[in-house]
């Protein structure tokens, strides 16, 4: 078994990923499946169609982090251009930060950091084609 620890060049960095932000995937008919998923799992789904779970920070219990699950149409090109039928995002910390280092390791950056109130996103790939969102909440978020 290899150790995989000692090759994180992120590990003394304060610019890294510090959990999952939400799971999405690919579904026929979402609306069928967001059914079966509340009817089932007790999902219960907001009027953005995502359902949130709730967890608190490690080290600061005040704060209150969400994990959003969405699923998007299977035509959707949403996910493009992994060929993938689902997407990761992230929680990280210092986004600017971990981009220039993520770029200078020549990880594949799909967009420009895109800043809304909730919080700043960017897409890249990882080594096998999954698109992965990496997102820094806004604070207090």
């Amino acid at each position: 078994m290899s150790n995989i620890s000692g090759k994180n060049a992120a590990s003394g960095s304060s610019a890294k990923a510090t959990g999952v932000g939400g799971i999405f995937f690919y579904a026929e008919n979402p609306n069928e499946l967001k059914e079966w998923y509340a009817k089932n799992l007790g999902f219960n789904f907001s009027e953005w169609g995502s359902s949130s779970f709730e967890s608190r920070a490690v080290d600061n219990p005040e704060v209150v982090n969400t994990l959003e699950w969405y699923l998007f149409k299977k035509e959707s090109e949403h996910f493009a251009p992994s060929k993938k039928e689902f997407m990761i995002n992230y929680r990280v910390q210092h986004l600017e930060e971990l981009v220039n280092r993520l770029k200078e390791n020549g990880v594949t950056i799909l967009d420009e950091i895109a800043q809304y109130d909730y919080g700043k996103f960017v897409h890249i790939l990882d080594q096998e084609g999954n698109k992965l969102e990496l997102w820094e909440p806004a604070a207090g978020g």
